[in-house]
């Protein structure tokens, strides 16, 4: 129980850290008026987004200059590793703070368990106003949240279903669009004398990968290079590994 607590504890300060916001305290260690205000929390998700595709990390091919803006006026994570790289059990580990196998969610064909802890559980008993807007990708409804609007599943790109608090509704238009227009929604039509929580899970860039249709020839004229490793003939050294680990077994 204490090690979830630390976990959870961790998980917290690294969302505080990503907005941004800090509590200050005056010299006599008490709270001014001004600091009294808890920080707003917003963590935006974007689903399968590699490090290579943003042009803040020095991707000179594809141009990313808001999320780029974010880094500048932020925090860059250089070294920065996840516990599980599947979808669902990536989620799972963000809102519990434990490893897949502790949380329960190992992999993307069982459903979360939203009866155990989570983070925005703890915001909510803290007064916070939570709301969960886009992919859950959990097969479960979520819980902890004031307020929620998932895709169902892995969401369609466009004129994509939503489940908004249980009822299944369909939209027209580009689901980034979309997730974007109701998150707005919501931050402007929530109980402003309460802070939030709000966490947006973007589809994109998970395959197949595709754009919006206003961006659909985009990159009709640009030239995007093949990277020199396209053609590499990883065969070999496949085989290599699996005789390798065949000896090592016949080894113990």
């Amino acid at each position: 129980m204490k090690l979830q607590k630390r976990n959870l504890v961790k998980l917290f300060v690294f969302l505080i850290l990503i907005t941004g916001l800090f509590a200050c305290r005056n010299s006599n260690n008490k709270l001014t008026d001004q600091t009294q205000q808890r920080p707003n929390i917003l963590f935006i998700m974007s689903d399968d987004h590699a490090m290579n595709a943003i042009s803040s990390y020095g991707n000179s091919v594809n141009q990313t200059p808001n999320i780029d803006r974010i880094a500048d006026e932020g925090i860059r994570f250089n070294q920065s590793f996840c516990t599980n790289a599947i979808c669902g059990p990536s989620r799972a580990v963000l809102l519990t703070g434990k490893y897949s196998h502790v949380n329960g969610h190992i992999n993307n064909s069982v459903s979360f368990d939203g009866a155990q802890q989570t983070f925005p559980k703890l915001m909510q008993q803290n007064n916070y106003q939570t709301a969960m807007i886009g992919k859950w990708h959990l097969r479960s409804e979520p819980t902890g949240f004031d307020y929620w609007n998932i895709l169902p599943g892995q969401g369609s790109y466009y004129n994509p279903d939503f489940i908004e608090m249980g009822e299944k509704k369909n939209f027209e238009g580009y689901v980034t669009d979309l997730i974007t227009e109701f998150t707005i929604n919501w931050l402007d039509n929530r109980d402003t004398s309460k802070p939030f929580c709000l966490l947006m899970h973007h589809k994109a860039p998970h395959r197949t990968w595709m754009p919006s249709l206003n961006h659909i020839n985009t990159f009709d004229s640009t030239d995007i290079p093949i990277p020199a490793t396209f053609f590499d003939d990883f065969r070999k050294i496949c085989r290599h590994i699996i005789f390798l680990s065949y000896v090592s077994i016949q080894i113990v």
